[in-house]
């Protein structure tokens, strides 16, 4: 910390708040990827991951964003898992970015109680033997490639109530909290929020700020 200490023209209290700010950045700013899993950013789930973004970067966090809408690539499995179907480069430049991330943010929308379609084809394409897991012969047991990462999955629904919708229909999270990020090794934490086709413009404004707080303790 030489910087600091030695420089005449900071005060002490000066010194000390920039020796804190330093020692944040070094060991507590984190890597993070936010993913907006609607093909359309102008909607409340975009609204929600750019709040994420803009709290966690307020914060001193390094962030990634990836907008599923701009990727190209194609979401269906035409042969299953029989045949490769070789990955197109947004595809691999994700992955990239799923493996540079100490924290991943998953936004989406909850349409017939579970993600939009793009999103789960991005995952069948994506989330496979070598990047995200492997099975291995020897041992016959499962190599999580994403061990020690983070998640946080942000649901929006528009017409029921977190709780309403899993009273009615049950889980509808466990997929990609569990099947798909928790397979991997990442552990996720799922924030919901609904109905916002029936709440206040107040309500969705202190949601959006829950948000950006989430995204300033990259939570």
């Amino acid at each position: 910390m030489v910087l600091f200490d030695s420089n005449p023209v900071l005060s002490t209290a000066a010194r000390r708040l920039w020796r804190r700010a330093f020692v944040y950045y070094l060991y507590m700013s984190k890597k993070i990827l936010v993913l907006l899993g609607n093909s359309d950013t102008e909607t409340y789930s975009g609204a929600m991951a750019d709040h994420y973004q803009a709290g966690a970067e307020d914060a001193g966090h390094e962030v990634q964003r990836v907008n599923i809408g701009e990727m190209q690539f194609d979401p269906i499995l035409h042969r299953g898992y029989k045949e490769i179907q070789p990955l197109e480069p947004d595809l691999l430049n994700l992955q990239e970015k799923f493996r540079w991330a100490d924290h991943v943010v998953i936004v989406y929308p909850n349409w017939w109680c579970t993600m939009p379609a793009i999103l789960k084809g991005l995952f069948d394409r994506m989330w496979i033997p070598g990047f995200a897991f492997n099975f291995n012969k020897e041992t016959k047991k499962l190599e999580q490639h994403l061990k020690g990462k983070t998640a946080r999955v942000i649901v929006i629904a528009g017409t029921h109530s977190p709780f309403k919708t899993w009273w009615q229909f049950g889980d509808y999270t466990n997929e990609i909290q569990h099947g798909i990020l928790g397979f991997a090794g990442i552990t996720a934490a799922v924030t919901a929020y609904g109905p916002c086709n029936k709440v206040s413009d107040e309500c969705k404004t202190k949601w959006l700020k829950q948000t950006e707080k989430l995204g300033r303790a990259a939570r």
